[in-house]
């Protein structure tokens, strides 16, 4: 299993909204950058995901679980997208100066890379995030 992190901005793709597609999910669309392209591309269904309010709030909101690997998007054939649905709420957002303040999350893309919307996230940094959360399990 592979961990990732899908960034959105609240207004336009809410984590509540994410949860309204209950089990049926939701194409992740619209993301116009290779590099994010190929990263879904990489997914595999099972793999989970934290779910990234961008903008205003910069915080780690939901858990995530691909249900379809890549295919072409709905709305424009031309690029692919994966599908996602909700699994849980965190029971702690955790925000982006929380981790830029662990030293141990200082590879992470969404530290490095931070305009880049759909990221991995390595097995060390998922538990770090998850202890953070106040996650179990």
């Amino acid at each position: 299993m592979a961990y990732w992190l899908f960034k959105s901005e609240p207004d336009t793709w809410s984590f509540e909204m994410q949860k309204e597609k209950g089990k049926a999910g939701q194409e992740w669309d619209g993301v116009r950058n290779f590099a994010a392209r190929n990263h879904m591309r990489a997914m595999k269904k099972g793999d989970l995901g934290f779910f990234y309010h961008t903008g205003g709030e910069r915080r780690i909101v939901g858990i995530v679980e691909v249900i379809r690997e890549a295919h072409p998007e709905s709305k424009d054939p031309e690029w692919e997208c994966v599908d996602i649905a909700a699994r849980s709420t965190v029971p702690r957002p955790v925000t982006l100066e929380e981790v830029k303040a662990d030293k141990r999350l200082a590879d992470m893309p969404l530290v490095r890379l931070g305009r880049l919307s759909v990221q991995p996230v390595t097995p060390e940094q998922w538990k770090i995030i998850c202890q953070m959360a106040g996650v179990t399990s």
